[in-house]
């Protein structure tokens, strides 16, 4: 079977994605990538030569504000409710013309007998069903249309426009889950063609060296990160201010963030542009961070306590969910400042419950089927991708 996977460029949308494209290559299927080129350097580590589809969502969301308000992301005039809808439009319009020009003629050239694309992923979706392929949509966090209406309405507007019916939700393309089934909310869009997948590590990511892990004796072992897309020098040089203090060696990775802009630390701080995360994090006491899905997903699996700081996209409904399971704290971006995020890290690591919580879903999380087992399926789920087309 030819798969192609597709995604939009950013981290968090590629590399959830990894893990099965490295199955199902690994079982012998045919296996092409197409995503924008800021992911192919990615890719390339995973062992897969990329096809170039899309353009970084940074880049797409700077043309949005440019066309609608003559202006940079970055204005600070611009409203909340003026940078709600740049996000919109972006998801609902500029990213989906994109991606369908550029997949169209390049699943012609390619033919595959499925598409796999990820959730937010609407240009690869509608890209399907024009072509009239298989389509599998893989889940990267929570299922949730909250927040999300203004973008569904104007998806559904590009969709008209192509002579396309809006995609029903709950009832179009097979989706992989891979969000804990005991931690979904009581509102998602996909429960009639939910099909588990465990998260998995991305492949590839190397130990962590020794000199990170060491502590001084009765000294626990954070880690703070804001991901590769919401840290500023600011708010990494304040929430390792507000960690420094306790009884912590803390390991700081910047992303994008140049760790010199963080100026002089104490000797128990530790600042990175880049640290191993899926294999730094069994080793840690507590985690700091913007909750990405990646990032929540993958310190449930290690069973361990977690404070989120949430800046934008997904990152607030994983913040309730771990605050609402026990699992963890959060702190929302008016919240935030140097004590609460202290005080919210010492009762975490002086409350075993958030650990225990963290645990049991961990043990759900090692059930769900793994990415090897999902391939397994693969004939299963595109016969239901063609029982259930898109529209």
């Amino acid at each position: 079977m030819r798969l192609l996977f597709t995604t939009l460029a950013a981290h968090g949308h590629t590399r959830p994605l990894l893990p099965l494209a490295t199955a199902a290559r690994a079982a012998g299927h045919e296996v092409d990538f197409a995503t924008g080129p800021d992911m192919h350097p990615t890719l390339r580590e995973a062992g897969f030569e990329p096809l170039t589809a899309g353009t970084s969502i940074l880049e797409a969301g700077a043309r949005t504000t440019r066309e609608l308000f003559g202006t940079a992301p970055d204005d600070p005039e611009l409203t909340g409710q003026q940078l709600a809808r740049v996000g919109a439009e972006t998801f609902g319009r500029t990213l989906p013309r994109r991606l369908l020009a550029d997949l169209a003629p390049l699943m012609e050239r390619t033919t595959p007998d499925v598409v796999v694309f990820d959730s937010a992923n609407s240009g690869a979706e509608i890209a399907a069903r024009i072509a009239g392929i298989p389509a599998l949509s893989h889940g990267l966090g929570p299922d949730t249309p909250t927040g999300f209406e203004e973008h569904e309405r104007l998806l559904a507007e590009f969709s008209a426009e192509l002579g396309l019916s809006a995609p029903e939700p709950g009832r179009t393309t097979p989706y992989l889950d891979i969000y804990p089934p005991s931690l979904r909310t009581a509102e998602t869009r996909n429960e009639h063609r939910r099909f588990a997948l465990r998260p998995a590590p991305r492949p590839g990511d190397t130990p962590p060296p020794e000199r990170l892990l060491h502590r001084e004796p009765g000294h626990g072992l954070a880690y703070l990160t804001f991901g590769t897309g919401f840290g500023t020098a600011e708010l990494l040089r304040e929430a390792a201010a507000a960690l420094a203090g306790l009884p912590l060696r803390v390991l700081v990775a910047t992303g994008p963030v140049d760790p010199a802009e963080l100026g002089e630390q104490p000797d128990n701080v530790t600042v990175e542009s880049w640290l191993p995360q899926s294999e730094l994090l069994p080793h840690l006491d507590l985690i700091v961070h913007h909750g990405g899905s990646g990032t929540t997903l993958g310190a449930l699996s290690a069973a361990l306590p977690q404070l989120l700081l949430p800046r934008g996209a997904d990152q607030f409904a994983n913040a309730e969910v771990i605050r609402a399971s026990g699992a963890g704290e959060s702190l929302l971006p008016e919240q935030f400042e140097t004590g609460a995020v202290t005080a919210a890290a010492r009762r975490l690591l002086a409350d075993p419950a958030p650990r225990e919580v963290a645990s049991r879903v961990a043990s759900e999380i090692a059930a769900m089927p793994a990415p090897e087992e999902v391939v397994g399926r693969l004939p299963e789920l595109v016969a239901l991708a063609e029982r259930w087309p898109c529209g």
